[in-house]
């Protein structure tokens, strides 16, 4: 199972990154635990500037944008 942290304040771009994720994941057919992490304290940790940040197993792979379809499932068929 990839741990998936979708990075920044809980706005809009937030919330629709982190359900674009469970859907590409749904339809992937993998199993991922998605959280919202509003934290400052690991938005630092990652030196993350601009959000919505996408962090999976721990590992910082986009930052500042709602990442598309098909960079989402590459990530989790990587």
């Amino acid at each position: 199972m990839k741990k998936i942290e979708v990075l920044g304040s809980g706005c809009a771009k937030c919330v629709k990154t982190a359900a674009l994720i469970q859907a590409v994941a749904d339809d992937c057919g993998v199993t991922v635990s998605v959280v919202k992490e509003p934290s400052l304290e690991v938005l630092l940790k990652h030196n993350v500037m601009s959000t919505p940040a996408v962090v999976i197993d721990n590992q910082l792979v986009h930052t500042g944008s709602i990442p598309d379809r098909d960079a989402v499932q590459k990530w989790l068929l990587k």
